[in-house]
């Protein structure tokens, strides 16, 4: 068994249990109790594991939204600055996009609006509103709705029915979380959960863009499965274990 397969494994155990302990993942996987301490070491070294004495306790947290969108652009913007980057070479002249209100899509908006492109842009974060102005050659539709300033947009029912007027060729969505031992993919707010799914109805091409930390953390509220985009777009490499994991879904990684 490759080490790899081993680290998923522990993490599949720790996600049932809660907890592990060296003695017992030594004589399931007919090893050493030293090597299970060192693969302990390594998970925990990448945030996805807490070790204990004589073993370890699962530490996935859960994120719940309590910021307004503008306070959460300010938080990690460098590495959020990077994935608008390459969300943003993903777009052609001429293209029909989706952006839905989140602090990377706040972002890629501010280099749309920069390098003055010839697109349409259909979004529901009222927040851009200010971005635009009359001599762009962005042509912007606003969906209306239910406006969540913790969302920093429009969202629920009225926004669903306006989503769904419409048709793009690529949509670019953020989340809380995603859990690659199901592939759920989630976010902390009930009726943006149901608004992002509108968006992905209406999109030929759907791109999730979540740094690396979001493959650690967790949404309260499920909206789609990591199968049903196209291509996620994060800031790096992520690590081995990680790109374990997710090899068993058929996705693009762009980093």
């Amino acid at each position: 068994m490759f080490i790899e397969e081993r680290h998923k494994q522990i993490l599949d155990i720790l996600e049932r249990d809660g907890k592990v302990l060296v003695k017992d993942l030594s004589a399931q996987f007919q090893v050493s109790e030293s090597m299970i301490r060192k693969d302990l070491q390594v998970l925990e070294k990448n945030n996805l594991l807490q070790r204990t004495y004589g073993g370890a306790i699962n530490i996935k947290r859960t994120i719940v939204n309590g910021e307004s969108l503008l306070k959460r652009v300010e938080k990690d913007i460098d590495l959020k600055k990077i994935i608008a980057k390459k969300a943003y070479e993903q777009i052609h002249e001429g293209d029909t996009i989706f952006l839905d209100a989140s602090s990377i899509s706040h972002l890629l908006t501010k280099l749309l609006v920069e390098n003055n492109r010839n697109i349409t842009l259909i979004t529901n974060m009222v927040e851009i509103s200010s971005m635009i102005n009359s001599d762009s050659k962005l042509h912007v539709i606003f969906i209306g709705g239910d406006y969540s300033p913790l969302v920093g947009g429009n969202i629920g029912s009225h926004s669903n029915e306006q989503i769904k007027l419409y048709r793009c060729n690529k949509s670019f969505i953020g989340c809380s979380g995603i859990d690659l031992r199901d592939g759920n993919v989630s976010t902390g707010e009930s009726e943006d959960a149901g608004t992002k799914k509108a968006i992905m109805s209406i999109s030929k091409e759907l791109y999730l863009m979540a740094p690396t930390e979001r493959f650690n953390l967790d949404g309260i509220f499920n909206f789609s499965n990591i199968a049903d985009f196209n291509s996620i777009i994060t800031e790096a490499v992520p690590n081995n274990t990680i790109m374990t994991l997710l090899q068993q879904y058929d996705i693009n990684l762009i980093y």
